[in-house]
C-alpha cells in the first residue's frame, strides 16, 4: 500500500462528507443570521480548499486496526476530527496573524478586508478576529456533534467525545507553550519536544487512532501501542513541517515561505543553531527573528543559510528519522494485534515521511 495514494482515495470520500455536512448547518443557519450563513460558506471553500486529511485517515485506520467493520459509520465520524482540525487553524490562524492557509485568504483576514469596506471608521482587525475566533468555536461544536450524533453505542461515543476534549486539552497546552517561548525568545531542546509532543503527536497522530480505536471498541493494551507509535511519528511529522516551512515551496505549504521565522518562532531548527553556532551567527540569528514586518526574502535566505552552516538542518533531519525508526519498531511490536490492512497503512505512512520531501 503506498499512503499517498491512499491518503487521496480516503481524500475524496471524506471531502465529500464535510461538503454534505457544511450544506446541511449553512441551510440550518440561513435561517437564523445571513452573516453567519456566509461566514459558514467561505468557511466551506477554506477547509475543502486543501489538507490531506491525514487525522481523519489516522481515526478510519485507528477504527479498521480494532476490527471495526461498520465501514460507512467510520467514515462519517472520521471527519468530526477535522472539523476540530479547523476550529484550531482558525484561531492558530490569528495568533500567528497568517494571511494564507493553503492559498486561500484566512477567514479573520478576510473579515478584516471586509470590514474596512464597511466600517471605515472602525478597528477592522479586530472584527476580523471576533469573527474568527466566533466560527472557529462553531466549527468545534460541529466536530462533537459528527461524534455525538453517529450510530456508534452510546457507551463508546461517551468515550469517544471525552478523548476528543484530551486532544483539544492538550493541544492547548503545546500552543500556549509555543506562544509563550516566542515571546520569550529561547527555548532548551526538550521544552520544543514536549510542545512537539502535545501540539502535534499527541493532536495529529496518536488522538486520531485512539478515537477510531475507542469507536471499535479497542482494549487498552492495543491503545497503548497506538501511543508507541504515534508520539515518535508525530514528532517526526512536526520537524518535517518546520524544515518545509523554511525550505520548502509556497505551493508546497499553502503559505508564505519563511513566515515563523517572521513571527518569530523558536523551532528546534532555531534552537540547535543558536546552541551550536558561533556567537556572530547566534547574533545573526537573533536580529532576524526580531524583524517581523521587515523581514524580506533577502533575510529568509541568510536564515537558511545560517541554518545549515550550523549543522541545525542536517542534525534535525537525522533526528526525524530516528524518531520515525522508533515508530515502525513500535508498529511492529503490535503487528499481530492489527487488522492488515491498517498495518499495511500505518507502516506505509512511516515510510512516506522517511522519503518525505523539504
Amino acid at each position: 500500500m503506498q499512503a499517498q495514494d491512499e491518503l487521496k482515495v480516503l481524500k475524496e470520500r471524506f471531502d465529500a462528507k464535510i461538503g454534505a455536512y457544511f450544506d446541511v448547518v449553512i441551510e440550518r443557519a440561513e435561517k437564523e443570521d445571513a452573516l453567519v450563513a456566509e461566514a459558514l460558506r467561505y468557511s466551506r471553500t477554506l477547509v475543502l480548499s486543501g489538507g490531506k486529511r491525514l487525522r481523519a485517515a489516522f481515526l478510519y485506520y485507528g477504527y479498521i486496526a480494532a476490527n471495526g467493520r461498520e465501514e460507512e459509520q467510520i467514515v462519517d465520524a472520521a471527519i468530526s476530527i477535522e472539523f476540530i482540525h479547523a476550529f484550531l487553524l482558525m484561531h492558530d490562524d490569528i495568533i500567528d496573524r497568517d494571511d494564507l492557509r493553503h492559498g486561500v485568504t484566512t477567514l479573520h483576514r478576510y473579515y478584516a478586508d471586509m470590514g474596512k469596506q464597511f466600517f471605515p471608521d472602525k478597528d477592522t482587525e479586530h472584527f476580523g478576529n471576533s469573527m474568527g475566533i466566533i466560527i472557529g468555536d462553531m466549527l468545534g461544536a460541529f466536530g462533537n456533534d459528527i461524534i455525538f450524533r453517529s450510530d456508534f453505542p452510546l457507551e463508546l461515543k461517551f468515550q469517544a467525545l471525552s478523548k476528543l476534549q484530551d486532544i483539544v486539552s492538550y493541544t492547548v497546552i503545546g500552543q500556549a507553550r509555543d506562544v509563550y517561548m516566542e515571546y520569550k525568545g529561547e527555548a532548551t531542546e526538550e521544552e520544543i519536544l514536549s510542545m512537539y509532543r502535545n501540539k502535534t503527536a499527541k493532536y495529529t497522530v496518536e488522538g486520531p487512532l485512539h478515537l477510531g480505536g475507542i469507536l471499535a471498541g479497542a482494549p487498552q493494551a492495543l491503545l497503548d501501542g497506538f501511543t508507541a507509535y504515534a508520539i515518535p511519528l508525530g514528532i517526526a511529522f512536526q520537524i518535517q513541517d518546520d524544515i518545509l516551512g523554511l525550505y520548502g515551496s509556497a505551493e508546497h505549504i499553502g503559505k508564505p515561505v519563511g513566515s515563523d521565522i517572521q513571527e518569530g518562532k523558536i523551532t528546534l531548527l532555531v534552537s540547535r543553531a543558536l546552541r551550536d553556532g558561533t556567537r556572530e551567527q547566534q547574533a545573526s540569528i537573533k536580529a532576524i527573528l526580531k524583524l517581523g514586518e521587515r523581514f524580506t526574502e533577502r533575510d529568509g535566505e541568510e536564515f537558511r543559510e545560517l541554518i545549515r552552516v550550523t549543522g541545525a538542518l542536517a542534525g534535525t533531519q537525522e533526528l526525524a528519522q530516528t524518531y520515525i525508526q522508533e515508530g515502525k519498531e513500535s508498529l511492529e511490536k503490535i503487528r499481530e494485534q492489527l487488522h492488515p490492512r491498517a498495518y499495511e497503512f500505518l507502516l506505509s505512512i512511516a515510510e512516506y515521511m522517511t522519503k518525505r520531501e523539504y
